[in-house]
């Protein structure tokens, strides 16, 4: 590898919007995260299924014709 040409890798203290955070390494001294393996749902389980139904389900519960 070339000298004086790559990025210093560094710790890197990552925060989440849930309030988790963790240190790893980057090129970056700081990220902030929207989602991260605490609150994802895909490793918390805890995912949500919402039953919205189509436009002629709502149309139908609308003008009560079912």
């Amino acid at each position: 590898m070339k000298e004086g040409i790559h990025p210093d890798y560094m710790e890197c203290k990552v925060t989440c919007a849930c309030g988790n955070s963790f240190v790893t390494k980057s090129t970056k001294p700081e990220m902030r995260l929207d989602v991260c393996s605490a609150c994802h749902p895909f490793f918390t389980g805890q995912q949500k299924f919402l039953n919205r139904g189509g436009r002629v389900e709502k149309f139908k519960s609308k003008y009560g014709l079912e």
